[in-house]
């Protein structure tokens, strides 16, 4: 008889080790699932926003960027510089953008509806109503080589140098900004560009940081750049050009109505106009302009 309880004891014991241990699995599986669950709604939350902006911003704009990752760690801010008049091809065939920021008003211009006709010829709708603004101002600079070789020091030395047919200017492709403020100075000095194009005076640069490299390598005698390029790339600037030769440079942003988060969008606009991205632009020599 002892030895049958005994038997039975033990059948006991071990069912119950073993739905233990059944039940231990079981809260094993659930905890283990827990963190998943928390990882997937984390990656949900997750919010991508893609800004294009010009090739001038490239330093400042990712500098910035970083900052505004760093307080605000759900948004992945993805960047894409280049000439303003690429950046608005690209937007106009489709491609993801939620923020643009041009260094011209022509660009912009040509994307919003408001826009005069004259100027949006194709009527395009793509910036989200009320949210365009100017944002900063930039200056257009003559920037020479290391050690100026040419001994240039002023618009009119750089006038003086394509008449005679004595230097090589370089500029930008008549699409984008920079070289459509080069082409106005061009003109205010009485100069002919296809003339001096057609003679070999002038290579050309399809956005600005193109033509502040052949200045940098010293591949021509000076450039034609803005004067935040010019910094970043320490060039020396002989002169800056008066409004009266080009115009102001104004940079116009806006968050655009095919953005998939236009409120994150507008917040990130409104992080570059704070105090603290004040400061970053304007050591590189931007003007902010909080309107």
């Amino acid at each position: 008889m002892k030895k049958k309880l005994t038997a039975l004891l033990l059948v006991g014991l071990l069912s119950g080790s073993m739905l233990a241990g059944c039940g231990g699995n079981a809260s094993d599986d659930s905890s283990s699932s827990a963190p998943a669950s928390a990882s997937a709604e984390t990656e949900a939350d997750q919010v991508e926003l893609v800004v294009f902006a010009a090739a001038s911003m490239t330093e400042t704009l990712t500098e910035l960027s970083n900052a505004y990752m760093e307080e605000n760690p759900n948004v992945d801010v993805v960047l894409n510089f280049d000439s303003s008049g690429t950046l608005k091809t690209q937007i106009q065939e489709g491609a993801d953008c939620d923020v643009f920021i041009s260094a011209g008003q022509l660009q912009m211009d040509q994307l919003d509806a408001n826009a005069d006709p004259s100027v949006n010829t194709e009527g395009l709708d793509f910036v989200l109503e009320d949210s365009r603004f100017d944002i900063l101002e930039n200056k257009v600079a003559l920037a020479v080589p290391d050690d100026n070789p040419k001994n240039i020091n002023s618009y009119d030395d750089m006038k003086a140098g394509l008449e005679d047919g004595s230097i090589l200017l370089a500029m930008g492709n008549s699409d984008v900004p920079v070289g459509q403020y080069t082409q106005k100075i061009l003109t205010y000095l009485g100069l002919d560009e296809a003339t001096l194009a057609n003679a070999g005076n002038i290579p050309y640069g399809s956005n600005v940081k193109e033509v502040t490299t052949q200045v940098s390598e010293a591949a021509v005698d000076c450039g034609i750049i803005y004067q935040t390029d010019a910094y970043s790339a320490g060039l020396t600037v002989v002169d800056t050009a008066t409004p009266e030769m080009c115009g102001q440079v104004i940079y116009p942003a806006a968050v655009l109505n095919v953005s998939k988060n236009p409120d994150v969008a507008k917040d990130y606009l409104d992080f570059l106009t704070s105090d603290d991205a004040d400061a970053v632009f304007e050591e590189v020599g931007f003007t902010a302009i909080n309107e």
